[in-house]
Formats: C-alpha cells, structure tokens, sequence
C-alpha cells in the first residue's frame, strides 16, 4: 500500500491559507500542479515581457489563488492517479499552489514561502504558533524573497553568472554540518520527509539552489560598490542607540582582554658553534657554484624539517613576511640566481627564487642552524633575569628592543585581545597582575630548535568579562545600519524599477 503524502505542506497550508484539494499520492510532489523543477525555478528567466505576465496575473482562476475547491478541476490539474493507489479517506486536503507575487516576469508561487519554511524546519528552526506571528512571518519571508528575485534579476542584467563548479564546496560543507545534527541517516531522512524533502539530494539540490541565488547577490553588491552605486546614507545617533537598545540582550558579555607589549629572549649559540655552522653552509654553497643540484643539497643538508623534503621549497609569498634582512634578499633576487649567505635569528640561510610574478616570489632555501647547548639556554635565562631588571628600573623599552628583541616575534599586542585566546603560558603569567606590571620572564618551547625562548611582558592594560556598552559597538553600528539603509535604498529603487504585485497572502 502506497502512503500517502501530506507533507510538511500540511503544516504551512495553515499558516498560508492555502487552498485545499483532495489528497494526492505519494509520488506527486507539492508544486506537480505548477510542473516546475525545484533547481531551476526563478533563475531562469522566460520570454515573458512584464506585460505578459500582467495578464497571466490577471487570468489566474480565483478559486486557484483565494478560495477552496473541494475536489480537482481544470483550474488546477492533478497528476494522473494509478488505478492501483490507495485512495486517501474523504475529506482529507492537501495545499494547492498557486501565485503570491510577481516579480518583473518572474512569478512568486505559494511553494516559495513554503520551501522557504521547509528549509528553517530542516534545520532546527521552531515556526510561531501565534496567528499574529505567523502572519507576520509569512510576510517578512515574501518581501526578502521579492528582494532576493529583485537582486538576482538586476545580476543577470549586470551579466554577472556563477557556476555550479565555484559552489560545490560550499554546499556540500553546508549540506554536511545540517546532516550532522542528526544522530543516524534514517532521522536525517525522516525530518527531510517531515520537511517537505523526498530525498537529500532533493534537499542538496535546494541548497545549491540557495547558495547560487546567494551568490548572484553577493557579486551584485560587490559590483554596485565597485562602482560607486551604492549611495551612502546617514545614520543619526539615535537609530544607532535604538538598534543597541534593542538588541543588547543578545550580545554575549565581553571577554576578559589584555594589552602588552614585550621583549623575547632567545638562546644564542657560542662562537665556536656560529663558526662552525658557517663553514658548514660555505661549502655547501661552494658545492652549488660547482653545479650542485640546488633541491637535493636542501634535501641533505637543510635544517628547516618544514621544507627540507621539498627540497626547500618555500612556496609563494608576499613582502614582509619574512624577517627583515631575510625578505630583503628573497625579493631583490631575479630568477635562478642563489644568494649569497644570510644570517638572520634562526641561522644561515642560502636562497634561490624559482619563479616571479607581481607581488609575489617562489624559492627555496638551505638553512644551517648553529647547534644550542644548555649553557647557552643558562646563559639566555641570566639575561631574562637582568633585562627584567632594567626594564622594571626605567631603561627605554624601545632601546630594550632594539638591542635583545627576537625579531622573529611580536613586539606589541595594541588592540584588546581576549585573555582566553591567549597561549596558556601567556594567561598563567598574566594571572593576579595588574595594568603596568613588567611581569617576571616566563618559558615558551621553540619548537623549531628545542630550546625555550624567554618573553617578558608589561601589561598596558587588563580588563575583567563585562557587560557590552554602546561606546564598545558604536561605530559597528553605525557602519551596519549604513549599510543595511543604502541597501534598503537601492532595494526601494528596483522595486519603482521593476514591476512588483503582491497578489494574495493572509
């Protein structure tokens, strides 16, 4: 026996009023009446004129658009029943479709805000049950679908396209996190039923479907800012406080936060270790002027274990990110040609660039790292000690910096940045101080070398959790609600541009 399908459209046709017909069977989808295929409808644009569509409007059967009909006519075929089909009990309805809006040539169907509330209920999301509400969110959910039909028809005419290709990704990743809410495929399965979705690829269809329509939008707003298009509103104080007010319930309280700036202390190796490393890369580099194969010296030699297998293969890469004398060397070299040796904080280097494209370099290198004893660490941890002191004495931090600072590290953390996020180390030295304490210097292992590097921090600032303030997201604000009134503005031009008719919804 076959089983009948009443869908999720059962619930929706009471929220939308829909107009209801004699129960179908299981095989014939919600929108068989409109023969549309979820995938395509709306992007595709017909030959329609706005006029056309004016009249098609027009000639809808009423019963189809506002009133009941107690059994299938030629208003509103059905699909073909088989004769074998068990045949619903008397009286039981099912949601007719039928067209809300029209949009430019574009018609908005009633299975539009139903597929819209399938999707919320597919994932997580709990429909009102008040009628005020649900009116209301039936009407907020039409006017973003107008907008978004208004948006994706301006992109077409802006020649904007996206592939399916550019999308997969981001749906598959989308369709991965929804399925992982549920604890088995079956209940998976069985909310998609429940939702409106014969099948998870039907679901992933509807997903790509949104994304694309998403994505038609997103190029559009990045186009019309491009090219000045979208005009700049004002924002007053006023709307701006309004908005906190209203939603300062929701913003989660600020985290605990820290300013600091700090000097870091690494082991230097002997002379006699620093001389040795020297020479090691001297003939290293020797052997490549004598025709040495560049990649397989790295293989052998190189000290860097990131990049030693590859040959010393670096990859791509910007100015500044490198230290300073480092990424001086590695963008002044033409293609092919090997550098002379470098000395930077983490050893000797020899570098050859590969290949150039504009702001962008590839190359390798060979590193050569003087070997670190324990006398050395001892040796770095006394200096920690006296620095401390100088620092804690008035000595000049910057004249600090310039002379022991690990240039490979940080100097300044400015802006606040929640304690929590922080490396341990760093929080279990921050703990019980106060804003302008030099903090005694505490461990963090280079992983790199095997040898922990000494950081010394003074606390610029330090601030507990705490309740959100207006001053702390004035300006974000601001620049949101601009945003969203230029927007609005430009939404508000297409809709006097466009023709737009809102036909029948409660």
């Amino acid at each position: 026996m076959r089983i009948l399908r009443l869908s999720a459209a059962a619930l929706t046709a009471a929220l939308l009023g829909s107009a209801p017909l004699v129960a179908q069977d299981s095989t014939t989808k919600r929108d068989t009446v409109t023969a549309r295929d979820t995938t395509a409808k709306r992007d595709t644009v017909t030959a329609r004129d706005t006029s056309a569509a004016r009249d098609t409007v027009t000639k809808l059967d009423s019963a189809a658009v506002h009133g009941s009909i107690a059994a299938p006519d030629t208003t509103a075929p059905m699909a073909p029943v088989a004769s074998n089909q068990q045949m619903p009990p008397p009286g039981t309805v099912l949601p007719i479709d039928g067209v809300v809006a029209v949009v430019g040539d574009q018609p908005i169907l009633r299975s539009d805000i139903e597929d819209a509330i399938n999707a919320a209920r597919a994932q997580g999301a709990t429909l009102p049950t008040d009628s005020v509400e649900q009116a209301r969110m039936i009407h907020d959910i039409l006017s973003q679908i107008i907008d978004e039909e208004l948006l994706v028809q301006q992109a077409h005419v802006e020649k904007i396209d996206v592939s399916d290709n550019d999308l997969a990704t981001e749906v598959d990743q989308r369709f991965q996190q929804i399925r992982g809410r549920f604890s088995s495929e079956d209940e998976f399965r069985q909310q998609l039923k429940l939702s409106g979705f014969a099948t998870p690829d039907e679901f992933r269809r509807f997903l790509l479907d949104k994304a694309r329509r998403e994505s038609l939008q997103q190029k559009l707003f990045e186009k019309l800012r491009g090219d000045g298009k979208l005009a700049s509103v004002p924002v007053s104080e006023v709307e701006v406080d309004s908005f906190f007010q209203a939603t300062k319930g929701q913003i989660p309280k600020l985290p605990a936060t820290v300013t600091y700036r700090q000097l870091v202390i690494s082991p230097q190796p002997s002379p006699q270790e620093d001389s040795a490393a020297l020479h090691k890369i001297e003939s290293l580099l020797e052997e490549i002027h004598k025709g040495g194969d560049f990649a397989q010296i790295a293989k052998r030699e190189s000290m860097d274990l990131s990049t030693k297998d590859q040959g010393g293969d670096l990859g791509w890469h910007r100015r500044g990110e490198f230290v300073p004398n480092f990424d001086q060397m590695y963008f002044a070299l033409p293609p092919g040609q090997v550098s002379p040796i470098i000395k930077t904080v983490f050893g000797y280097h020899i570098i050859k660039v590969d290949r150039v494209q504009p702001a962008e370099v590839k190359g390798s290198q060979i590193l050569i790292r003087p070997q670190i004893d324990s006398a050395d660490v001892a040796r770095a941890r006394l200096l920690a000690d006296s620095v401390t002191k100088l620092w804690r004495h008035g000595a000049s931090y910057d004249s600090l910096a310039a002379k022991y600072h690990d240039p490979s590290e940080e100097k300044l953390m400015p802006d606040p940045f929640p304690q929590a996020s922080l490396p341990k180390e760093y929080q279990q030295a921050i703990a019980g101080h106060k804003s302008g304490e030099v903090l005694d210097p505490f461990t963090i292992m280079d992983k790199t070398r095997g040898v922990p590097k000494y950081f010394i921090l003074e606390l610029t600032s330090i601030s507990g959790a705490r309740e959100p303030t207006l001053a702390d997201y004035r300006e974000r604000i601001r620049d949101q609600l601009a945003q969203q009134k230029a927007v609005r503005h430009y939404l508000d031009t297409l809709r006097k541009d466009t023709y737009v008719a809102v036909l029948n919804v409660p």
